[in-house]
């Protein structure tokens, strides 16, 4: 019976096209869905666009356009994105589709008949920007503005009859859920955060909005539009098609999002799936934000960097990479060029070179063939994987870590092949240069397939070459020894450098 794995991005909200901090969100997330694969696990892996609510009717009155021809349009930049980034997705949901807007109905219509729903008048701060509500310690006034303090977003006091969540209902039984289940929100400093909010009280949650209409309406109650994060969350158990007992996903293993999006997924969420006596995920990631500088990447900042720009100049690979590699998975990182190019440049010379080197001379002197070891011989221990330290880093969702011990490994491998000289024949016997040559081969095998869910362009070229199929590739590979005369391609240059 095979072992499922459900993992998401956060869905984006298509207002405006695609940033780096979408980039990271999604590349992250493809990591982890790879290395399950290669693990041996039926991975579903979900992505999509948020495409309702107050923020998309504005920017598409703004652009003269009807708003779901806009959603139309601006979807595609995320659609083509999964492209351009080359993610795994098993999935591609909008908020806009049947499927979606038949599930989130009847989530209500489930919360509604658990009589967690009530009409009221909500009278509060709103943010457009972050289609969220912020209480009074919430606010800061700069400039004569008032400003959120957790996004910096402007707010606007807002009056109007709406339906509430009973959110005050599940105060305990969130803190108790958060006790019995410490990993369910990560990083620690993640989990803190929220724990001290709950703590403080919960208010009861408006989730309706008679300001607009764009979006999907009330049961029996058109007038109101449902708030955009109970139509947005629940797209997670749309795409498993859970209330058509089609589901084989759900609950998803983690929700890969960023840390400004923590309090919807880790409060609201939970507690809307408790309320409906539905399964709870098991994990929310909440890693940090990419920055320019020292500030968060922001179209009213003027300062966001376009991944597909960066990916045109240096490839998808190396983008992929240096994100996860330079940046540690769950703390803030800044991208800098220079060291973009230091990184990859170190890529490129440990690792595309050390492989360039040892098929020269397979090529020249042995045919490009596996070459036979001496009767008995045992690789040298040093350059031997522990799959098990590698299944366990990306299970912590050390993503950095992962891509460091990769790193650390060819390190190895090329001192063993600088420290044996397989070109060296004056100090090497004919049989030395093939039993160095050997385990030169399949220290390089052994990198990528781990490399493969960081750079699988490159991994797929590479593997290719000595004889092994995308649709093959899986951890048990590691260390596993090759066909005597086994016939090779020489690889192509895997990374450029810069």
């Amino acid at each position: 019976m095979s072992k499922n794995f459900y993992i998401t991005t956060p869905i984006y909200y298509p207002s405006a096209k695609p940033h780096m901090g979408h980039a990271y969100s999604s590349i992250a997330a493809d990591v982890i869905a790879r290395f399950k694969s290669i693990e041996g696990y039926d991975v579903f892996f979900l992505t999509g666009t948020d495409e309702h609510g107050m923020k998309i009717q504005k920017a598409a009155e703004l652009n003269k356009k009807d708003p779901q021809a806009f959603c139309d349009e601006i979807s595609k930049t995320f659609i083509d994105l999964t492209k351009t980034l080359n993610l795994s997705n098993s999935d591609f949901i909008r908020t806009t589709e049947e499927r979606h807007k038949t599930t989130v109905i009847k989530l209500w219509n489930l919360l509604d008949q658990k009589n967690q729903i009530y009409l009221s008048k909500y009278a509060g701060w709103y943010s457009v920007s972050d289609e969220a509500y912020y209480s009074e310690d919430e606010i800061d006034d700069i400039d004569g503005k008032k400003v959120s303090i957790l996004s910096g977003s402007k707010v606007e006091w807002m009056e109007e009859e709406s339906f509430f969540f009973k959110l005050s209902e599940w105060q305990k039984p969130l803190l108790q859920f958060y006790k019995d289940n410490p990993n369910f929100i990560q990083p620690e400093s993640r989990k803190n955060e929220v724990i001290s909010f709950v703590e403080t009280g919960l208010k009861d949650l408006s989730i309706s909005r008679t300001t607009f209409n764009w979006g999907i309406p009330v049961p029996n109650n058109s007038k109101h539009i449902m708030y955009v994060w109970l139509d947005a969350l629940t797209n997670y158990i749309s795409a498993t098609g859970l209330f058509n007992n089609q589901n084989n996903f759900w609950p998803a293993d983690v929700h890969i999002i960023g840390k400004d999006i923590l309090r919807f997924h880790a409060v609201y969420w939970p507690a809307f799936l408790m309320a409906a006596n539905l399964p709870l995920p098991k994990t929310i990631f909440g890693h940090g934000w990419i920055l320019s500088g020292e500030e968060k990447m922001s179209k009213s900042k003027g300062n966001i960097l376009d991944p597909i720009e960066l990916i045109d100049k240096f490839g998808a690979d190396e983008l992929r990479y240096y994100l996860m590699k330079d940046v540690i998975f769950g703390l803030d990182g800044s991208i800098n060029i220079e060291n973009f190019k230091l990184t990859i440049n170190d890529l490129a010379n440990n690792i595309g070179n050390l492989s360039n080197r040892i098929f020269t001379i397979l090529d020249n002197n042995y045919n490009c063939k596996i070459p036979n070891i001496s009767e008995g011989y045992t690789i040298n221990e040093n350059l031997l994987i522990d799959k098990k330290d590698f299944i366990n880093t990306i299970s912590n969702f050390e993503i950095h870590n992962y891509v460091k011990k990769i790193h650390s490994y060819s390190s190895k491998l090329n001192k063993y092949v600088n420290d044996n000289e397989p070109w060296n024949k004056k100090n090497n016997s004919e049989q030395n240069i093939k039993n160095i040559l050997y385990s030169a081969i399949l220290g390089l095998k052994n990198i990528f397939v781990l490399l493969y869910p960081i750079t699988p362009n490159a991994s797929i070229s590479f593997l290719n070459c000595i004889n092994i199929k995308q649709k093959d590739i899986h951890l048990n590979l590691i260390n596993q020894s090759f066909k005597e005369n086994e016939k090779l391609t020489k690889p192509k240059i895997l990374f450029k450098k810069y």
